[in-house]
């Protein structure tokens, strides 16, 4: 079990939804005296090019960059759930909707998709949620239909769709609890595309809107001062590689699991 990757991640949570309790600096005082000061006692982790305490914007960035993650991650792969779930079990013409529109979306590569969405709307956190919700949900869906395929096939499904069992309570009972390992490993592996997409949009001028910040912008900001001051880009880096690689390490053990089980049986 990776321990150490659920403790890390937890401790990030920790970090930015509470870290504001114990580190009182506000991420939005700018100080002209300040300005790109190396970390030192004063400034645990250097300031930016405005005067602001680079550990404060960390917290404050990261229950943004977070939120956005987990947020988007969980309704791409609810939305990636409940069609391919139910494309896997109606079949027939719905099943030929769910092909046309997963081929539809996958015809542009993910991120245009994504740039050209948010190039008409100003961002914020709620927006980008959903913007990255419609451009993720296609892989859960389409590893959902597949799955949902071979139960449909087993001989008690036929049997409780001759019995005229409600198709409600078939799903619920039956697709839910076999599907669900996929669900977990899908929406782990979100989170961390979902961060990286918005830190990739911000890194573009595109994502959060000043004076919202996240790691994403932070990052973008130390962009033009990395070769005098690396730490501005360094620290917001960082805890984007942790929360990617933490969640990379628990969706592969999600999967071993997921493998073993099928094995198994």
């Amino acid at each position: 079990m990776p321990i150490f990757s659920i403790a890390l991640l937890l401790f990030i949570f920790i970090f930015s939804f509470f870290g504001s309790l114990f580190y009182t600096v506000s991420p939005y005082a700018l100080d002209a005296h300040s300005i790109l000061l190396s970390p030192s006692f004063a400034h645990l982790l250097g300031t930016d090019r405005l005067g602001r305490d680079i550990l404060a914007c960390l917290i404050d960035g990261g229950q943004v960059s977070l939120t956005i993650g987990v947020g988007s991650a969980f309704i791409a792969s609810f939305v990636g759930f409940i069609y391919g779930s139910l494309a896997g079990y109606l079949r027939g013409g719905f099943d030929k909707i769910f092909v046309v529109s997963v081929d539809l979306f996958l015809t542009f590569p993910t991120f245009f998709l994504l740039l050209a969405l948010v190039s008409y709307v100003n961002a914020s956190v709620w927006v980008l949620i959903v913007i990255i919700s419609i451009t993720g949900w296609m892989t859960t869906a389409r590893l959902i239909r597949s799955e949902s395929f071979k139960i449909t096939s087993q001989p008690f499904i036929k049997i409780l769709n001759i019995a005229k069992v409600n198709k409600f309570k078939i799903l619920m009972k039956y697709y839910a609890p076999i599907l669900a390992p996929i669900y977990f490993v899908s929406f782990t592996f979100g989170v961390g595309g979902a961060i990286l997409a918005e830190s990739s949009l911000s890194f573009l001028g595109l994502g959060i809107v000043a004076p919202q910040m996240s790691w994403g912008t932070i990052l973008s900001g130390g962009k033009g001062v990395v070769d005098i001051a690396w730490w501005v880009s360094f620290f917001p880096g960082l805890m984007i590689f942790l929360v990617t690689f933490s969640l990379i390490n628990i969706s592969n053990y999600l999967q071993t699991l997921t493998n073993q089980k099928e094995l198994q049986n």
